[in-house]
């Protein structure tokens, strides 16, 4: 079963030091998963200051720059495994560094229907 774990934080509520021993720490997580055969992807994404959202509205495109919403945690990062059950992606979830100050949310990944896939190019 393939789960995402989306990775919420505040970013100031890291200090650079802290910041760096996460990404060493999640890194060494990720190598290890990936030896398991059970890290699909991860990676950590780019500060929200950097977010540009997209929205459509009768047929108009909008464009902001910033996140969707303002929030008091932002996403910051994912993981994609591949594990037996969702017990195994909690454990997963709870070892990951940025559980201990945000939160790490869980959500089983739909597979598209075989008529919805499309041709890779």
């Amino acid at each position: 079963m393939k789960y995402m774990l989306l990775i919420y934080g505040s970013e100031d509520e890291w200090t650079q030091e802290q910041r760096e021993a996460c990404m060493i720490e999640s890194s060494r997580i990720s190598e290890e998963l990936k030896q398991q055969g059970k890290l699909v992807e991860s990676a950590p994404l780019r500060s929200v200051t950097t977010a540009t959202s997209v929205r459509v509205r009768d047929g108009k495109k909008q464009i902001t720059d910033g996140p969707f919403a303002e929030t008091a945690e932002q996403l910051g990062g994912y993981y994609i495994l591949d594990v037996d059950n969702l017990d195994e992606a909690i454990a997963i979830a709870a070892k990951l560094p940025p559980a201990s100050k945000g939160t790490v949310e869980i959500r089983p990944i739909e597979p598209l229907p075989a008529q919805a896939q499309s041709p890779t190019h």
